[in-house]
């Protein structure tokens, strides 16, 4: 997989592009032997944000490569360039290693490449990308998906995980930690773990649980039921769990443990409290509740957490 094309079109977002081509293009002094062949396609000089990218070569080059990447589009509502997605679909027939980034995946799918796989993209269009391509498989709990010779991320530092594990697939994991100490991220985050995206608390201030939802937060670390929810916001059980689907999207006690995970999620990155407060002051109980709910949402121990977003 010497051989990396980078797929630059108008309407690509900077900071997928640049980052690939800074893992791909630019090999450590510490790393011996061969390292990547690295070629920007595209079929004109590309507008990307405040900057413009000079291809190498042009977007019928794609199929040439070992892997070709596809960083993430501005506008997933946009008509996608044509060429692209013909150089796209003859890359993959070439048997070349496809991969997205981000909203790149928006690419891919529009080709047929993700039909019957497993794939995910930024949590803020997953939703959309399940919905337009209905036989792709969408994930939006995780950073990146590893089907073998086609691969998606979701946003941003997920794009960078993925690049990371093609350099640990390709290289193995020494290589890889040398690339990830030289850009000073974390060496490896598995593509199983959660985006890190939390239920959020509507914008809106004109709904039914308006004052619910502030009183609610204010009390995370208090034994809350559904029942005292409903007699707080002066309706009954089932009347809440309707308006709680209709506000949020989902149930009032999926909506208090994914407040609560992130009331964890705060403490941890904040304070050098132990897990055991931190479950206390999250309305967990216990450590062996809050690791048990920690692990099932986020995919990683609260501890494995931590280290993260300290490093």
């Amino acid at each position: 997989m010497r051989s990396v094309a980078i797929a630059a079109t108008d309407g690509m977002l900077h900071f997928e592009l640049a980052m690939a081509y800074e893992v791909f293009g630019a090999k450590p002094d510490a790393i011996p032997g061969p390292w990547y062949d690295v070629t920007v396609c595209g079929d004109h000089p590309v507008r990307a944000g405040r900057f413009h990218v000079e291809p190498d070569r042009g977007l019928d080059q794609l199929a040439d490569a070992d892997t070709v990447i596809v960083p993430a589009v501005v506008d997933v509502e946009a008509e996608l360039p044509a060429g692209l997605l013909t150089a796209v679909i003859e890359a993959d027939r070439a048997g070349a290693r496809i991969v997205s980034l981000c909203t790149g995946a928006f690419v891919l799918a529009a080709a047929g490449i993700l039909d019957g796989l497993q794939a995910t993209t930024h949590w803020a269009h997953t939703a959309e990308l399940a919905a337009r391509y209905p036989d792709v498989t969408v994930d939006p709990d995780v950073l990146y998906v590893d089907n073998g010779r086609v691969l998606t991320s979701a946003g941003k530092a997920a794009a960078m995980d993925l690049c990371l594990h093609l350099v640990r697939r390709d290289h193995g994991p020494a290589i890889a930690n040398i690339v990830a100490r030289r850009l000073v991220v974390p060496p490896h985050r598995a593509g199983g773990q959660a985006q890190y995206v939390t239920t959020p608390i509507p914008e809106q201030d004109d709904h039914p649980l308006s004052a619910l939802l502030p009183w609610v937060m204010q009390r995370l670390d208090q034994p809350l039921t559904v029942e005292d929810l409903a007699r707080q916001a002066n309706m009954s059980s089932r009347h809440l769990i309707r308006h709680f689907r209709a506000t949020t999207g989902t149930t009032p006690l999926r909506w208090l443990l994914t407040q609560r995970l992130r009331r964890a999620q705060e403490l941890l990155e904040n304070t050098d409290d132990g897990i055991d407060v931190i479950a206390e002051a999250a309305g967990m109980g216990t450590a062996t509740t809050l690791r048990r709910h920690f692990q099932r949402s986020v995919g990683v121990p609260p501890d494995t957490y931590r280290r993260t977003f300290r490093a």
